[in-house]
Protein backbone atom coordinates (compact mmCIF):
# COMPACT_ATOMS: atom_id res chain seq x y z
CA UNK A 1 0.00 0.00 0.00
CA UNK A 2 1.19 3.54 -0.88
CA UNK A 3 0.28 6.76 -0.09
CA UNK A 4 0.11 10.20 -1.69
CA UNK A 5 0.40 13.49 -0.25
CA UNK A 6 0.02 16.81 -1.97
CA UNK A 7 1.21 20.70 -0.22
CA UNK A 8 -0.16 23.09 -1.70
CA UNK A 9 2.40 26.57 -1.17
CA UNK A 10 2.50 29.62 -1.64
CA UNK A 11 5.74 29.65 -3.06
CA UNK A 12 5.26 25.51 -4.52
CA UNK A 13 3.81 22.51 -4.62
CA UNK A 14 5.40 19.47 -3.20
CA UNK A 15 4.13 15.69 -3.58
CA UNK A 16 5.48 12.80 -1.57
CA UNK A 17 4.61 9.34 -1.74
CA UNK A 18 5.03 6.97 1.38
CA UNK A 19 5.05 3.39 1.47
CA UNK A 20 2.71 2.67 4.09
CA UNK A 21 4.03 -0.52 5.84
CA UNK A 22 7.67 1.41 6.53
CA UNK A 23 6.67 4.59 6.07
CA UNK A 24 9.27 5.50 4.50
CA UNK A 25 9.42 8.12 1.69
CA UNK A 26 9.63 6.52 -1.93
CA UNK A 27 9.86 9.66 -3.74
CA UNK A 28 9.49 13.37 -3.78
CA UNK A 29 8.70 16.25 -6.33
CA UNK A 30 8.73 20.08 -6.34
CA UNK A 31 6.94 21.98 -8.99
CA UNK A 32 7.98 24.80 -10.36
CA UNK A 33 11.65 24.60 -10.40
CA UNK A 34 11.54 28.85 -9.14
CA UNK A 35 9.31 29.58 -6.56
CA UNK A 36 5.57 30.41 -7.85
CA UNK A 37 4.61 34.19 -7.71
CA UNK A 38 1.85 36.16 -6.57
CA UNK A 39 0.40 38.60 -7.74
CA UNK A 40 0.21 42.17 -5.96
CA UNK A 41 -2.38 44.00 -7.91
CA UNK A 42 -2.63 46.83 -5.34
CA UNK A 43 -0.25 47.57 -2.32
CA UNK A 44 -0.86 45.03 0.63
CA UNK A 45 -2.26 42.69 -1.77
CA UNK A 46 -1.65 38.92 -2.57
CA UNK A 47 -2.98 36.55 -5.31
CA UNK A 48 -2.63 33.54 -6.85
CA UNK A 49 -4.13 31.87 -9.39
CA UNK A 50 -6.26 28.27 -8.21
CA UNK A 51 -5.21 26.65 -11.53
CA UNK A 52 -2.00 27.26 -11.12
CA UNK A 53 -2.00 25.37 -8.22
CA UNK A 54 -3.88 22.34 -9.95
CA UNK A 55 -1.43 22.47 -12.89
CA UNK A 56 1.56 22.37 -10.86
CA UNK A 57 -0.70 18.97 -8.94
CA UNK A 58 -0.53 17.28 -11.93
CA UNK A 59 3.25 18.14 -12.99
CA UNK A 60 4.49 16.33 -9.08
CA UNK A 61 1.91 13.74 -9.31
CA UNK A 62 3.33 12.18 -13.12
CA UNK A 63 6.65 12.81 -11.12
CA UNK A 64 6.89 10.59 -8.12
CA UNK A 65 4.55 8.08 -9.61
CA UNK A 66 7.54 7.64 -12.11
CA UNK A 67 9.71 7.05 -9.48
CA UNK A 68 11.63 3.63 -9.41
CA UNK A 69 9.66 2.06 -6.47
CA UNK A 70 5.73 3.68 -7.74
CA UNK A 71 3.06 1.36 -8.27
CA UNK A 72 0.67 3.97 -9.35
CA UNK A 73 -2.31 0.52 -8.56
CA UNK A 74 -1.01 0.20 -4.83
CA UNK A 75 -1.64 4.06 -3.79
CA UNK A 76 -4.61 3.84 -1.43
CA UNK A 77 -5.14 6.94 -0.26
CA UNK A 78 -4.58 10.95 -0.72
CA UNK A 79 -3.67 13.62 1.79
CA UNK A 80 -3.51 17.66 1.17
CA UNK A 81 -2.07 20.05 2.92
CA UNK A 82 -2.44 23.61 1.88
CA UNK A 83 -1.64 27.08 2.92
CA UNK A 84 -3.74 28.75 5.10
CA UNK A 85 -6.17 31.79 5.62
CA UNK A 86 -6.38 31.75 1.88
CA UNK A 87 -10.19 32.70 0.00
CA UNK A 88 -11.32 30.62 -3.14
CA UNK A 89 -14.55 31.62 -4.76
CA UNK A 90 -16.80 29.40 -7.68
CA UNK A 91 -19.65 29.21 -8.85
CA UNK A 92 -22.54 26.29 -9.39
CA UNK A 93 -20.26 24.61 -11.89
CA UNK A 94 -17.14 24.76 -9.89
CA UNK A 95 -15.48 27.52 -11.82
CA UNK A 96 -13.28 29.71 -10.07
CA UNK A 97 -14.61 33.50 -10.19
CA UNK A 98 -11.60 35.30 -9.34
CA UNK A 99 -7.80 34.81 -7.78
CA UNK A 100 -7.39 33.54 -4.83
CA UNK A 101 -6.93 35.45 -2.26
CA UNK A 102 -4.51 34.17 -0.23
CA UNK A 103 -2.92 34.46 3.52
CA UNK A 104 -0.66 37.41 3.41
CA UNK A 105 -3.21 39.66 1.49
CA UNK A 106 -3.97 43.04 3.85
CA UNK A 107 -7.19 44.01 2.40
CA UNK A 108 -9.32 42.98 4.61
CA UNK A 109 -7.46 44.24 7.91
CA UNK A 110 -9.50 47.00 8.63
CA UNK A 111 -12.98 44.81 8.01
CA UNK A 112 -11.66 42.38 10.40
CA UNK A 113 -10.60 44.74 12.95
CA UNK A 114 -13.94 46.94 12.74
CA UNK A 115 -15.80 43.25 13.52
CA UNK A 116 -13.71 42.54 16.69
CA UNK A 117 -14.65 46.35 18.41
CA UNK A 118 -18.06 45.84 17.08
CA UNK A 119 -19.09 42.38 17.92
CA UNK A 120 -17.19 43.11 20.94
CA UNK A 121 -13.43 41.80 22.14
CA UNK A 122 -14.72 39.50 24.92
CA UNK A 123 -17.64 37.99 22.36
CA UNK A 124 -14.64 37.23 19.49
CA UNK A 125 -12.00 36.29 22.41
CA UNK A 126 -14.10 33.88 24.07
CA UNK A 127 -15.89 32.25 20.76
CA UNK A 128 -13.59 32.55 17.90
CA UNK A 129 -10.14 32.37 19.81
CA UNK A 130 -9.03 35.16 17.40
CA UNK A 131 -9.86 38.45 16.54
CA UNK A 132 -11.77 38.20 12.66
CA UNK A 133 -8.57 39.98 12.03
CA UNK A 134 -7.17 38.97 8.20
CA UNK A 135 -8.54 36.10 8.17
CA UNK A 136 -11.16 34.13 5.42
CA UNK A 137 -13.94 35.36 7.00
CA UNK A 138 -13.08 39.27 6.70
CA UNK A 139 -11.55 38.26 2.83
CA UNK A 140 -15.32 36.88 2.08
CA UNK A 141 -16.82 40.10 3.79
CA UNK A 142 -14.32 42.19 1.21
CA UNK A 143 -15.64 40.80 -1.89
CA UNK A 144 -19.19 41.60 -0.83
CA UNK A 145 -18.40 45.30 -0.53
CA UNK A 146 -16.18 45.54 -3.49
CA UNK A 147 -17.11 42.99 -5.83
CA UNK A 148 -21.22 42.78 -5.27
CA UNK A 149 -21.62 41.20 -8.80
CA UNK A 150 -19.04 38.78 -8.71
CA UNK A 151 -20.22 38.23 -5.36
CA UNK A 152 -23.94 37.25 -6.18
CA UNK A 153 -21.97 34.59 -8.63
CA UNK A 154 -20.75 32.68 -5.32
CA UNK A 155 -21.98 29.24 -4.78
CA UNK A 156 -19.13 28.03 -2.44
CA UNK A 157 -16.30 29.96 -0.71
CA UNK A 158 -13.74 27.23 0.10
CA UNK A 159 -9.61 27.51 1.52
CA UNK A 160 -7.13 26.37 -1.11
CA UNK A 161 -6.87 22.89 0.50
CA UNK A 162 -10.95 22.77 -0.23
CA UNK A 163 -10.26 23.88 -4.03
CA UNK A 164 -7.95 20.80 -4.45
CA UNK A 165 -10.02 18.17 -2.87
CA UNK A 166 -12.80 19.76 -5.38
CA UNK A 167 -10.65 19.12 -8.20
CA UNK A 168 -9.76 15.82 -7.01
CA UNK A 169 -12.99 14.08 -5.81
CA UNK A 170 -16.24 16.86 -7.47
CA UNK A 171 -17.03 17.14 -3.86
CA UNK A 172 -17.16 20.80 -2.07
CA UNK A 173 -16.50 19.81 1.61
CA UNK A 174 -14.13 21.20 4.09
CA UNK A 175 -13.01 20.21 7.92
CA UNK A 176 -13.62 22.10 11.55
CA UNK A 177 -9.57 22.71 11.32
CA UNK A 178 -10.40 24.60 7.99
CA UNK A 179 -13.27 26.48 9.46
CA UNK A 180 -11.82 27.67 13.10
CA UNK A 181 -8.78 29.36 10.53
CA UNK A 182 -10.87 30.75 8.48
CA UNK A 183 -12.99 32.31 11.93
CA UNK A 184 -16.07 30.80 10.45
CA UNK A 185 -15.87 28.26 13.78
CA UNK A 186 -17.67 29.24 16.83
CA UNK A 187 -15.66 27.24 20.01
CA UNK A 188 -18.45 27.25 22.85
CA UNK A 189 -21.11 26.25 19.98
CA UNK A 190 -19.00 23.73 18.82
CA UNK A 191 -20.94 24.92 15.21
CA UNK A 192 -20.58 27.82 12.67
CA UNK A 193 -20.06 30.66 14.03
CA UNK A 194 -23.45 32.55 12.83
CA UNK A 195 -22.99 35.89 14.70
CA UNK A 196 -20.18 36.90 12.65
CA UNK A 197 -21.50 35.76 9.42
CA UNK A 198 -24.74 37.85 10.34
CA UNK A 199 -22.89 40.87 11.36
CA UNK A 200 -20.82 40.50 7.78
CA UNK A 201 -24.13 39.20 6.05
CA UNK A 202 -22.78 35.92 4.76
CA UNK A 203 -25.17 33.22 4.20
CA UNK A 204 -23.74 30.00 6.22
CA UNK A 205 -24.76 28.07 2.76
CA UNK A 206 -21.82 30.03 1.07
CA UNK A 207 -19.78 27.84 3.45
CA UNK A 208 -18.71 23.24 2.60
CA UNK A 209 -20.44 20.67 5.11
CA UNK A 210 -17.46 20.05 7.44
CA UNK A 211 -15.69 16.57 7.96
CA UNK A 212 -13.23 15.86 11.06
CA UNK A 213 -9.33 16.27 9.37
CA UNK A 214 -8.60 12.23 9.24
CA UNK A 215 -11.75 11.49 7.11
CA UNK A 216 -13.17 10.15 3.70
CA UNK A 217 -14.21 13.52 2.17
CA UNK A 218 -14.45 11.93 -1.47
CA UNK A 219 -13.21 9.85 -3.91
CA UNK A 220 -10.82 10.77 -7.14
CA UNK A 221 -13.07 11.24 -9.99
CA UNK A 222 -11.87 9.58 -13.66
CA UNK A 223 -10.94 12.59 -15.41
CA UNK A 224 -8.67 13.96 -12.09
CA UNK A 225 -7.26 10.32 -12.25
CA UNK A 226 -6.67 10.52 -15.88
CA UNK A 227 -5.22 13.78 -15.00
CA UNK A 228 -2.56 12.39 -12.23
CA UNK A 229 -1.82 9.30 -13.54
CA UNK A 230 -3.88 7.30 -10.84
CA UNK A 231 -6.84 4.89 -10.93
CA UNK A 232 -10.25 6.50 -10.26
CA UNK A 233 -12.05 6.04 -6.99
CA UNK A 234 -8.72 6.49 -4.64
CA UNK A 235 -10.40 8.52 -1.13
CA UNK A 236 -9.04 11.55 -0.21
CA UNK A 237 -8.44 10.79 3.34
CA UNK A 238 -7.33 14.06 5.14
CA UNK A 239 -6.39 17.78 5.01
CA UNK A 240 -5.37 20.15 6.81
CA UNK A 241 -3.57 24.02 6.76
CA UNK A 242 0.08 23.40 6.46
CA UNK A 243 0.90 24.44 9.84
CA UNK A 244 -1.18 21.97 11.53
CA UNK A 245 0.34 19.65 9.23
CA UNK A 246 3.90 20.74 9.37
CA UNK A 247 3.22 19.81 13.20
CA UNK A 248 1.37 16.07 12.54
CA UNK A 249 4.53 15.18 10.04
CA UNK A 250 7.25 16.16 13.12
CA UNK A 251 4.22 14.16 15.19
CA UNK A 252 3.16 16.84 17.55
CA UNK A 253 0.43 16.11 18.56
CA UNK A 254 -0.13 16.48 22.42
CA UNK A 255 0.30 19.31 24.80
CA UNK A 256 3.54 21.01 25.49
CA UNK A 257 4.82 19.94 21.96
CA UNK A 258 5.79 22.27 19.60
CA UNK A 259 6.73 22.74 15.78
CA UNK A 260 8.45 25.29 14.00
CA UNK A 261 9.30 26.01 10.02
CA UNK A 262 10.90 29.06 8.26
CA UNK A 263 9.58 28.66 4.32
CA UNK A 264 7.94 31.87 2.97
CA UNK A 265 6.67 32.72 6.49
CA UNK A 266 8.37 31.49 9.64
CA UNK A 267 6.15 29.79 12.37
CA UNK A 268 6.23 28.42 15.53
CA UNK A 269 2.84 25.94 16.83
CA UNK A 270 2.04 25.00 19.98
CA UNK A 271 -0.30 22.28 21.18
CA UNK A 272 -2.29 22.76 24.01
CA UNK A 273 -5.30 21.18 25.57
CA UNK A 274 -6.72 24.25 26.56
CA UNK A 275 -8.40 27.17 24.75
CA UNK A 276 -5.80 29.95 24.97
CA UNK A 277 -6.16 33.16 23.13
CA UNK A 278 -4.30 36.65 22.97
CA UNK A 279 -5.98 39.21 24.29
CA UNK A 280 -4.50 41.12 21.56
CA UNK A 281 -4.74 38.47 18.94
CA UNK A 282 -0.96 38.39 18.25
CA UNK A 283 -0.54 35.25 17.94
CA UNK A 284 -4.07 33.27 16.57
CA UNK A 285 -5.43 29.50 18.00
CA UNK A 286 -7.12 27.43 16.47
CA UNK A 287 -8.54 23.49 16.17
CA UNK A 288 -5.37 21.08 16.04
CA UNK A 289 -6.11 18.17 13.51
CA UNK A 290 -6.20 15.26 16.53
CA UNK A 291 -9.26 17.49 18.22
CA UNK A 292 -12.16 14.94 18.45
CA UNK A 293 -14.99 14.66 20.80
CA UNK A 294 -12.78 12.90 23.41
CA UNK A 295 -9.61 15.24 23.55
CA UNK A 296 -9.66 18.74 22.93
CA UNK A 297 -6.32 20.09 20.85
CA UNK A 298 -5.72 23.32 19.65
CA UNK A 299 -2.89 25.05 18.00
CA UNK A 300 -1.78 28.43 18.82
CA UNK A 301 0.24 29.37 15.65
CA UNK A 302 2.67 32.80 15.35
CA UNK A 303 3.30 33.48 12.19
CA UNK A 304 5.72 35.95 10.95
CA UNK A 305 4.84 36.67 7.16
CA UNK A 306 8.20 37.89 6.18
CA UNK A 307 10.58 34.89 6.40
CA UNK A 308 12.15 33.31 4.08
CA UNK A 309 10.34 35.44 1.43
CA UNK A 310 13.16 37.81 2.50
CA UNK A 311 15.89 35.75 1.61
CA UNK A 312 14.53 34.41 -1.79
CA UNK A 313 14.12 38.44 -2.62
CA UNK A 314 17.65 39.12 -1.50
CA UNK A 315 18.85 36.25 -4.14
CA UNK A 316 16.61 37.08 -6.76
CA UNK A 317 16.30 40.72 -6.77
CA UNK A 318 18.61 42.66 -4.68
CA UNK A 319 21.43 40.26 -5.49
CA UNK A 320 20.20 39.13 -9.40
CA UNK A 321 20.90 35.38 -8.29
CA UNK A 322 24.51 35.78 -8.47
CA UNK A 323 24.61 33.46 -5.18
CA UNK A 324 22.92 29.89 -4.60
CA UNK A 325 21.54 29.53 -0.97
CA UNK A 326 24.02 27.24 0.07
CA UNK A 327 26.38 30.38 -1.12
CA UNK A 328 24.65 32.53 0.41
CA UNK A 329 24.25 30.82 3.66
CA UNK A 330 28.21 30.22 3.38
CA UNK A 331 29.02 33.76 3.34
CA UNK A 332 26.69 34.47 6.41
CA UNK A 333 28.60 32.21 8.28
CA UNK A 334 31.64 34.79 7.74
CA UNK A 335 30.08 37.40 9.61
CA UNK A 336 30.35 37.63 13.37
CA UNK A 337 27.07 37.46 15.65
CA UNK A 338 25.00 40.47 15.45
CA UNK A 339 26.35 41.17 11.86
CA UNK A 340 28.68 44.39 13.20
CA UNK A 341 25.35 46.82 13.59
CA UNK A 342 22.94 45.81 11.12
CA UNK A 343 19.45 45.48 11.86
CA UNK A 344 16.76 43.84 9.37
CA UNK A 345 12.88 43.54 10.19
CA UNK A 346 11.81 41.73 7.81
CA UNK A 347 8.11 42.62 7.53
CA UNK A 348 7.75 43.14 4.20
CA UNK A 349 5.48 40.79 2.95
CA UNK A 350 1.91 42.19 4.62
CA UNK A 351 0.28 43.27 8.03
CA UNK A 352 2.11 41.36 10.76
CA UNK A 353 -0.38 39.81 13.35
CA UNK A 354 2.41 39.90 15.66
CA UNK A 355 2.73 43.63 15.33
CA UNK A 356 -0.93 44.32 16.04
CA UNK A 357 -1.44 43.64 12.26
CA UNK A 358 0.83 47.06 11.24
CA UNK A 359 2.44 46.50 8.15
CA UNK A 360 5.82 48.66 8.98
CA UNK A 361 7.97 47.02 5.94
CA UNK A 362 11.02 45.15 5.95
CA UNK A 363 14.15 47.55 7.01
CA UNK A 364 17.75 47.63 7.18
CA UNK A 365 19.14 49.69 9.11
CA UNK A 366 22.47 51.22 10.19
CA UNK A 367 24.69 49.57 7.02
CA UNK A 368 27.69 51.17 6.39
CA UNK A 369 29.09 51.19 2.99
CA UNK A 370 33.18 51.10 3.84
CA UNK A 371 32.47 48.11 6.27
CA UNK A 372 29.17 46.13 5.17
CA UNK A 373 29.35 43.86 2.65
CA UNK A 374 26.69 41.21 0.57
CA UNK A 375 27.80 38.33 3.67
CA UNK A 376 26.69 41.45 6.70
CA UNK A 377 23.29 41.77 4.90
CA UNK A 378 22.88 38.22 4.20
CA UNK A 379 23.74 36.98 7.75
CA UNK A 380 21.48 40.48 9.01
CA UNK A 381 18.59 38.93 7.28
CA UNK A 382 18.47 35.59 8.81
CA UNK A 383 19.17 36.76 12.39
CA UNK A 384 16.30 39.43 12.15
CA UNK A 385 14.04 36.26 10.89
CA UNK A 386 15.16 33.95 14.11
CA UNK A 387 14.71 37.36 16.04
CA UNK A 388 11.36 38.29 15.08
CA UNK A 389 9.81 34.61 15.69
CA UNK A 390 11.30 34.76 19.27
CA UNK A 391 9.61 38.15 19.81
CA UNK A 392 6.47 36.47 19.02
CA UNK A 393 7.43 33.19 20.95
CA UNK A 394 7.55 35.69 23.90
CA UNK A 395 3.88 36.58 23.32
CA UNK A 396 3.01 32.29 23.74
CA UNK A 397 4.75 32.47 26.45
CA UNK A 398 2.52 35.10 28.05
CA UNK A 399 -0.29 33.35 27.22
CA UNK A 400 1.07 30.09 28.84
CA UNK A 401 1.99 27.61 26.77
CA UNK A 402 5.12 25.84 28.43
CA UNK A 403 7.52 25.24 25.11
CA UNK A 404 10.75 23.68 25.78
CA UNK A 405 11.54 22.06 22.63
CA UNK A 406 10.79 22.22 18.76
CA UNK A 407 10.88 20.14 16.44
CA UNK A 408 11.15 21.32 12.97
CA UNK A 409 11.90 19.40 9.27
CA UNK A 410 15.57 20.44 8.14
CA UNK A 411 14.76 22.06 5.02
CA UNK A 412 14.17 26.15 3.66
CA UNK A 413 15.83 28.33 6.02
CA UNK A 414 16.83 25.67 8.97
CA UNK A 415 18.79 24.56 5.67
CA UNK A 416 21.14 27.40 6.84
CA UNK A 417 23.77 26.69 9.68
CA UNK A 418 23.41 31.07 10.54
CA UNK A 419 19.85 30.67 11.06
CA UNK A 420 19.71 27.22 12.72
CA UNK A 421 22.22 28.93 15.54
CA UNK A 422 20.39 32.13 15.62
CA UNK A 423 16.74 30.75 16.05
CA UNK A 424 18.54 27.88 19.04
CA UNK A 425 20.12 30.61 21.05
CA UNK A 426 17.99 33.46 20.85
CA UNK A 427 14.89 31.02 21.55
CA UNK A 428 17.22 29.21 24.32
CA UNK A 429 15.46 26.33 23.15
CA UNK A 430 16.33 22.57 21.87
CA UNK A 431 15.73 22.40 18.69
CA UNK A 432 15.18 18.87 17.67
CA UNK A 433 16.15 18.39 12.99
CA UNK A 434 13.68 15.71 11.57
CA UNK A 435 13.87 14.18 7.88
CA UNK A 436 10.29 15.33 7.00
CA UNK A 437 7.94 17.59 4.96
CA UNK A 438 4.76 19.12 4.22
CA UNK A 439 4.16 16.55 1.70
CA UNK A 440 5.02 13.86 3.23
CA UNK A 441 3.13 14.51 6.47
CA UNK A 442 0.17 15.03 3.93
CA UNK A 443 0.93 11.18 3.10
CA UNK A 444 0.96 9.92 6.13
CA UNK A 445 -2.33 11.87 7.56
CA UNK A 446 -4.23 9.93 4.08
CA UNK A 447 -3.26 7.01 5.70
CA UNK A 448 -4.86 7.79 9.29
CA UNK A 449 -7.55 8.80 7.46
CA UNK A 450 -8.36 5.33 5.43
CA UNK A 451 -7.13 3.49 8.84
CA UNK A 452 -4.00 2.02 7.21
CA UNK A 453 -1.90 1.69 10.23
CA UNK A 454 -3.18 -0.09 13.43
CA UNK A 455 -2.59 2.90 15.82
CA UNK A 456 -1.15 6.65 15.91
CA UNK A 457 2.38 5.27 16.95
CA UNK A 458 2.99 2.90 13.97
CA UNK A 459 1.84 6.34 11.08
CA UNK A 460 5.27 7.63 12.21
CA UNK A 461 7.68 4.75 12.83
CA UNK A 462 9.25 5.93 9.42
CA UNK A 463 9.76 9.72 11.20
CA UNK A 464 14.01 10.01 11.48
CA UNK A 465 15.29 12.73 13.60
CA UNK A 466 18.94 13.83 12.29
CA UNK A 467 19.94 16.00 14.72
CA UNK A 468 19.23 18.14 17.91
CA UNK A 469 20.40 21.39 18.56
CA UNK A 470 21.39 22.59 22.09
CA UNK A 471 21.66 26.31 23.38
CA UNK A 472 25.36 27.33 24.22
CA UNK A 473 25.85 29.81 26.79
CA UNK A 474 29.07 32.00 24.72
CA UNK A 475 26.58 31.91 21.96
CA UNK A 476 23.02 32.56 24.02
CA UNK A 477 25.14 35.79 25.57
CA UNK A 478 25.82 36.77 22.34
CA UNK A 479 22.47 36.47 20.72
CA UNK A 480 20.88 37.90 23.62
CA UNK A 481 22.79 41.44 23.42
CA UNK A 482 21.91 41.60 19.60
CA UNK A 483 18.47 40.59 20.07
CA UNK A 484 18.17 43.33 22.66
CA UNK A 485 19.58 45.46 20.30
CA UNK A 486 17.51 44.82 17.59
CA UNK A 487 14.20 44.45 19.72
CA UNK A 488 15.11 48.11 21.23
CA UNK A 489 14.99 49.24 17.34
CA UNK A 490 11.47 47.73 16.83
CA UNK A 491 9.81 49.05 19.25
CA UNK A 492 10.60 52.60 18.65
CA UNK A 493 9.62 52.02 14.81
CA UNK A 494 6.34 50.78 16.14
CA UNK A 495 6.02 53.71 18.41
CA UNK A 496 6.93 56.23 16.08
CA UNK A 497 4.68 54.16 13.26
Amino acid sequence: MQLLGFDIGSSGIKASLVEAATGKEIASATSPEKELEMDAPEPGWAEQNPETWWQHIVNVSHEVLEAEQAEPAAVAGIGIAYQMHGLVLVDEDQNVLRPAIIWCDGRAVDIGNRAFKEIGESYSLEHYLNSPGNFTASKLRWVKENEPELFSKIHKAMLPGDYVAMKLSGQVRTSISGLSEGIFWDYLSSDIATRLLDFYELSPDLLPEYDPNFAVSGTLTSQAAEELGLNEGIPIGYRSGDQPNNALSLNVLNPGEAAATAGTSGVIYGVTDKPLYDEQSRVNTFVHVNHDEEQSRYGVLLCINGTGILNSWLKNELFNELNSYEEMNTMASEVAVGSEGIHVFPFGNGPERVLGQQGIGSQFRNIDFNRHSRAHIIRAAQEGIAFSMNYGLQVMHQMGLDIDTIRVGKGNMFLSNVFREAFTNTTGLSVELYDSSGSYGAAIGAGIGIDAFPNREEAFKGLRKSDTLQPEPELEKAYSSAYDQWKEKLEKELKTD
